[in-house]
């Protein structure tokens, strides 16, 4: 079973996207940050399971979405990287998942 360590970043990203919801629906911010930490947890286990990024070709980077949200990740070995969190509709920076 892999081993599951989150950016700070990453949380950070995680948070400000549940602050902002919750403004209008603390519930649906509340379900948005369960559901994440639930989808990731299942990478423990099946680390294959999220899908690579679609603006990479070959790349090492795959993501899971729980919407509103795309979640990036990489493994090493044994070890799952949570590196990077946006809205959906944001567009990806692919230097901010090269950097992490």
């Amino acid at each position: 079973m892999a081993r599951i360590i989150w950016a700070e970043t990453a949380l950070n990203e995680l948070d400000e996207i549940a602050d902002y919801i919750s403004l209008d629906n603390p519930r649906a911010a509340k379900n948005l940050v369960r559901s994440s930490f639930g989808r990731i947890e299942h990478l423990a286990s099946h680390p294959k399971s999220g899908k690579v990024v679609e603006e990479f070709e070959n790349s090492v980077y795959r993501e899971v979405v729980v919407p509103p949200c795309r979640i990036f990740y990489r493994q090493e070995n044994e070890i799952i990287y949570i590196i990077h969190v946006i809205r959906e509709e944001q567009l990806l920076h692919l230097d901010v998942l090269k950097s992490r």
